[in-house]
């Protein structure tokens, strides 16, 4: 093209007349000499709107076993002032309580001794918090406090859910002779909870749970003897360590701290796992959730 431009510069002024009228071709767009214009304007083109979908809500769904006890209904409560969807499972099915927030936990009946009570339950669930324990015979207790948790434990795990909370008990020394089924079924559904969720297991080990019970319609306030025990106890840590006799000076915790712990260490993707004892416990109750 250059090789043109220049022949017809150095050639007769007709020729050059013609340069004027010479147009040239530059990425298949024409261009004139004589008004130094684009011939066909470039076309822009509108970008097509993109349909961005909005935020979509937290899909956290909480399942809680025993969920209609005394620990369990603390624990719905403060998982819903969370704004957690909130499930529970446990032998009666739906709460007996008439408390307002009862009505918006959706609840299943079964027994956690048999799996397949669990599997309807499971489903779109995130996290589990396991209050499930209880008293009897030492078979019994076993079953309660070991086989039902292990089992929710394993049927948990194999549902890919993540985190797992069991809030069990603290050791209490010469007490745990006494109530051997009690803790030894404890003690095997923490090791199973450690072997299942080595990163999302959290285990609390409160002692004594003070706070208001509820039998029925009426509430007994177990706060009269529980909070004074905890403000003498709290001086006396060091004496726990006795062999023995020295857990039984472990100091009592208000349910509702057991409650806040349990909620904060199932939704809170930082909370670290494992062992949680009662000094633990009164520790996080205190901080607040970032």
């Amino acid at each position: 093209m250059k090789t043109i431009i220049s022949r017809l510069i150095h050639s007769t002024p007709s020729s050059i007349s013609k340069l004027n009228a010479f147009a040239v071709s530059i990425n298949g767009r024409n261009f004139s000499t004589d008004s130094n214009k684009i011939d066909e304007p470039f076309k822009v083109e509108e970008a097509g709107t993109v349909n961005v979908p909005p935020p979509q809500p937290p899909t956290e769904k909480l399942l809680v076993l025993g969920g209609n006890g005394f620990v369990g209904s603390h624990v719905c409560r403060e998982a819903l002032n969370h704004g957690v969807p909130v499930a529970s499972i446990s032998r009666s099915g739906r709460s007996s309580l008439h408390d307002a927030w009862a009505s918006n936990v959706i609840w299943y009946k079964g027994n956690l001794l048999s799996t397949e009570s669990l599997k309807e339950a499971l489903n779109g669930v995130t996290t589990v918090i396991s209050c499930v324990g209880g008293f009897g015979s030492n078979a019994t207790m076993y079953k309660i406090n070991g086989t039902a948790n292990i089992n929710a434990i394993r049927a948990a795990s194999d549902q890919g859910i993540k985190r797992f909370v069991y809030i069990s008990a603290a050791d209490f020394g010469v007490v745990n002779y006494l109530l051997q089924g009690y803790y030894e079924g404890k003690r095997a559904a923490e090791t199973e909870l450690l072997t299942r969720f080595p990163y999302g297991g959290i285990i609390l080990r409160p002692g004594f749970i003070y706070g208001t019970r509820s039998v029925g319609s009426m509430k007994i306030p177990l706060g009269i003897v529980g909070s004074p025990m905890e403000m003498v106890f709290q001086h006396t840590r060091a004496l726990t360590q006795i062999p023995l006799v020295g857990p039984l000076l472990t100091p009592p915790v208000n349910v509702t701290a057991v409650a806040k712990v349990a909620v904060r260490a199932a939704i809170d993707p930082v909370f670290p796992p494992g062992v949680i004892d009662v000094y633990g416990i009164q520790r996080y109750s205190e901080k607040k959730s970032k």
